[in-house]
């Protein structure tokens, strides 16, 4: 544990009792509930042996990067108000995170752009902007590069079609449409004569 103030929480939620950067696995694979906002945290290093954990609230802190690919157990996830430019939630369940029945929150997070899943598509449908969860910056992808820069494919396959109004539609002239591929790319384009 590199971040003394991680640590320090864990000190004061009864789960570490010794403050020397280190924290006995056996004391913190059976947490299942984790709630640190608001203390100055910068490195969550460490959370990864946290392998029970379904909820996690690092929310108003100073993290920039956050490796969830080992927690398999998340439920609920909400590390919005951070510094983050990096998330890796491909921990091969992201499905049991569902925004109708869980809290899925990374708003305000103004250097992030990429989120790692497991699966584009039902981040897309789960996830994006269900009562502000991610900001318009944030897209999903199962490869984030790092640069922080979109990579695009010539190969991406059509899901839908919606309008302005987030319903399903067909081809239509002079109207605003979004087009959303399998990349998790979205293009909005109008067609006029």
């Amino acid at each position: 544990m590199p971040d003394d103030n991680f640590e320090q929480e864990l000190i004061n939620l009864g789960v570490d009792w010794v403050f020397d950067d280190y924290v006995e696995t056996a004391g913190i694979d059976t947490i299942t509930y984790l709630y640190i906002p608001s203390n100055s945290i910068a490195d969550l290093t460490g959370i990864k042996d946290f392998t029970a954990l379904r909820e996690l609230y690092c929310y108003s802190n100073q993290l920039t990067f956050l490796d969830l690919s080992n927690n398999s157990q998340l439920f609920e996830v909400s590390c919005g108000n951070n510094q983050l430019a990096s998330i890796d939630l491909r921990n091969g369940n992201n499905t049991v995170m569902s925004t109708s029945s869980t809290f899925f929150n990374l708003n305000n997070n103004p250097n992030l752009y990429c989120i790692e899943v497991n699966n584009i598509n039902y981040a897309n449908n789960n996830w994006t902007f269900a009562n502000g969860s991610i900001d318009n910056q944030h897209y999903f992808n199962t490869n984030c590069s790092g640069t922080g820069i979109k990579e695009y494919t010539t190969y991406k396959e059509l899901i839908k079609t919606i309008d302005i109004l987030g319903q399903k539609t067909h081809f239509k002239k002079k109207e605003v449409l979004f087009y959303i591929y399998d990349d998790g790319t979205v293009e909005k384009k109008i067609f006029i004569e």
